[in-house]
């Protein structure tokens, strides 16, 4: 099964200036390197609006979304109106957006953006695996970073091992301690059950249901720094100057 990525920009134009179509070609270089550059299909937009984020997802069903931009922690994620200006997402609404993606296997979020752990905290309630930003990080290492995971991925390794090799490449720039991956343990086992059901034709299992019902809550592990810890509701994160 080909896994599409769907890797979406804002750099709205009273914002600092980022890199942001050069992190989407260089993710499309590395993966052309790979050994398994057949499995993965690259999909670029940018300039997006919310409208655009809602379209191409549903569109595209993508295994793995990318956004790389502008984060403002707890007032949201910075994509454009219609007027090229900044206009920030409450996180509220992208779980919600999210929630819904999630039943169309969605496996992964990468937001490659300044303070965005509040919103991968949130997405992480649905999506098996998110990888979020705890502060603000650096263009150059917010795109070395997203080459390092998005190559070793194309070597068939897993989302886990892709980001601590990823972070492994930000050690040199003392940035390695700002991506945050956060892996729901029960999203990942109705992802797996869901790709076992696609495999015998058979009507997928909602795990998250039989949990529901059983009163069992998510457990979400934190993976950050050199050890794991259980994490709880959203917590408080900086604002970021554009």
């Amino acid at each position: 099964m080909v896994k599409q990525i769907l890797v979406l920009s804002a750099n709205p134009h009273n914002t600092v200036r980022l890199r942001v179509e050069a992190e989407a070609r260089d993710i499309k270089n590395g993966l052309r390197q790979s050994s398994l550059r057949d499995q993965f299909e690259v999909v670029y937009e940018g300039a997006v609006r919310l409208q655009e984020l809602r379209r191409r997802i549903v569109q595209a069903k993508p295994q793995i979304v990318h956004f790389s931009g502008h984060g403002g922690g707890e007032h949201g994620l910075v994509l454009e109106d219609d007027n090229g200006k900044a206009y920030f997402v409450q996180t509220e609404q992208l779980a919600e957006m999210f929630r819904l993606f999630a039943k169309k296997n969605l496996e992964c979020v990468i937001l490659n953006a300044c303070y965005s752990q509040v919103q991968a905290k949130a997405i992480n309630q649905f999506v098996p695996y998110v990888i979020g930003m705890n502060e603000a990080i650096g263009d150059r290492a917010a795109i070395q970073f997203a080459i390092a995971f998005y190559e070793t991925l194309g070597e068939g390794e897993a989302f886990d091992y892709a980001f601590e090799m990823a972070k492994a490449v930000l050690i040199g720039l003392e940035e390695e301690q700002k991506p945050v991956l956060l892996v729901n343990e029960n999203a990942v086992k109705q992802e797996q059950a869901n790709q076992e059901a696609a495999k015998d034709n058979i009507e997928p299992f909602d795990m998250r249901q039989k949990q529901h019902e059983e009163g069992h809550v998510p457990n979400i592990t934190q993976i950050a720094g050199k050890g794991s810890k259980q994490i709880g509701f959203i917590g408080h994160a900086g604002n970021i100057n554009l």
